[in-house]
């Protein structure tokens, strides 16, 4: 197989054109810059940062930060050692996923991410004068008003045009680049409505009050019982900030339109869905400050995201519900492969060829995701991590040879994926011993093993 890929003489230097700024798009100017190729970032707001709180990024993302060099540190996260799901209400713990062997299992760990700060460390590395490659710029003020896809040019709000090799569409939920690709999706609101908190932990530990910092876990609480009402907690910046989801049926507070940063609900708000919560969150709860409704939409699976030389990635292709803890990694998996298709050994120069590769190896494991994220709104035991759990009284999942496992999203590799479509692609014989990226052999915690 190595000779296949071995002296691509077609490989040229792209400039490329990726359209918003946020966590996908800087992953995607460091994946691109890395690969050899001129990036310009163009972000719609008058700065490029983010709005939130905390990033989950398991080893399936990791992966890439490393290869990348990217200095994880400087990005402040929190070493995550456990999963922890607890009762709603007495907090008892009820499946604990234990991360102690992950790095030895997986070869990396499980970071947790304070939003603005990953965004500062990723800015940093795509912009940065040193590292490898060529430094990336990013223009602000420049809002994607059309796209002339015959002639590969971008026009913006702001009456500036861009012509580029390659267009990438990293501006989210919202995106202006999936109309272009002619995707109009059909969204409905999802079943629950969610509200953020942060608590500071310094202000708890003041007033006598738990100290979760010291878990280093992504907690949970509630939903074992089929209902919405589910209240997840993961530390930020090293556990001096937590950040709190708190989701309920939407029938007990719908809230129909909003942006992040508008203005702070009161704690009341925050409370009044919660009367029998363990009385231990209720009262970092009632602390919380910033608390920001989050609006969840469901969208289908797009049938592409790609169309001649322009691709989509992160929310702008395949938005998710939170509940899988997979969002910000499947939008750096998005970048890593469009980095990968456009490296030295395997582009051959056909920019609309090598997107049609980056769709094939994407959509699959994209659409199994959001399927599996949708499926943990309600259900505890299909998030990755308690899926494994399957010794849990009470422990049960929708159809256990479907469930989403870690061994798949960590066993998972992105190269043998991206060879063999290529092979399929030139009409030539896969003969290596992987299927969709996965190792044959490789036994997942449902039960099935890859190839069998």
């Amino acid at each position: 197989m190595g000779s296949q890929f071995a002296g691509n003489s077609g490989w040229r230097k792209l400039d490329v054109g990726v359209i918003g700024g946020g966590i996908g798009g800087l992953s995607v100017a460091i994946s691109l810059r890395r690969a050899g190729h001129k990036v310009t970032i163009y972000e719609r707001a008058d700065f490029a940062g983010e709005k939130g709180a905390s990033v989950s990024c398991a080893a399936n993302g990791t992966r890439w930060l490393e290869e990348w060099e990217i200095d994880v540190q400087k990005g402040d996260p929190v070493y995550l050692k456990k999963l922890i799901s607890r009762d709603w209400y007495t907090g008892e713990p009820y499946s604990v996923y234990d991360l102690a062997d992950y790095e030895k299992r997986w070869g990396y760990v499980y970071w947790m991410f304070h939003r603005q700060y990953m965004h500062a460390m990723l800015k940093e590395a795509a912009l940065a004068e040193e590292g490898k490659g060529e430094a990336a710029k990013l223009l602000v003020n420049h809002k994607c008003k059309s796209i002339d896809m015959e002639a590969n040019k971008i026009e913006f709000d702001n009456g500036v045009t861009a012509t580029h090799d390659l267009i990438i569409g990293a501006d989210g939920i919202g995106s202006a680049v999936r109309g272009v690709l002619g995707i109009h999706p059909e969204k409905r609101p999802g079943p629950a409505s969610c509200l953020h908190a942060n608590v500071m932990t310094e202000d708890a530990v003041r007033l006598g009050l738990t100290d979760y910092s010291k878990d280093n876990a992504l907690e949970y609480w509630g939903g074992q019982e089929g209902k919405f009402d589910k209240i997840v907690l993961s530390p930020c910046n090293g556990g001096k900030l937590l950040s709190y989801y708190c989701f309920f049926p939407r029938d007990k507070g719908d809230y129909t339109s909003h942006t992040w940063g508008g203005d702070d609900l009161p704690v009341e708000e925050l409370l009044a869905p919660y009367p029998e919560l363990d009385r231990r969150v209720r009262e970092h709860l009632a602390i919380g400050i910033e608390v920001q409704p989050w609006r969840l939409w469901i969208h289908d699976p797009y049938p592409y995201m790609n169309k001649k030389n322009v691709a989509i990635l992160g929310d702008a292709a395949h938005p998710m519900m939170p509940h899988q803890s997979q969002g910000a990694c499947m939008a750096i998996e998005d970048a890593a492969a469009l980095g990968i298709v456009f490296n030295q050994k395997y582009f051959n120069g056909n920019v609309a060829e090598a997107l049609e590769i980056y769709s094939q190896v994407r959509l699959p494991r994209v659409t199994k995701v959001q399927a599996a994220a949708a499926k943990a709104a309600y259900n505890i035991n299909e998030r990755i991590g308690f899926s494994s759990n399957t010794d849990v009284e009470g422990y049960k999942v929708e159809d256990e040879s479907k469930k989403l496992t870690v061994e798949e999203m960590n066993g998972y590799d992105m190269y043998k994926d991206v060879e063999e479509k290529i092979a399929a692609q030139k009409g030539q014989p896969w003969t290596e011993k992987f299927i969709t990226g996965l190792p044959i052999g490789l036994q997942l915690s449902n039960g099935v093993t890859i190839g069998a």
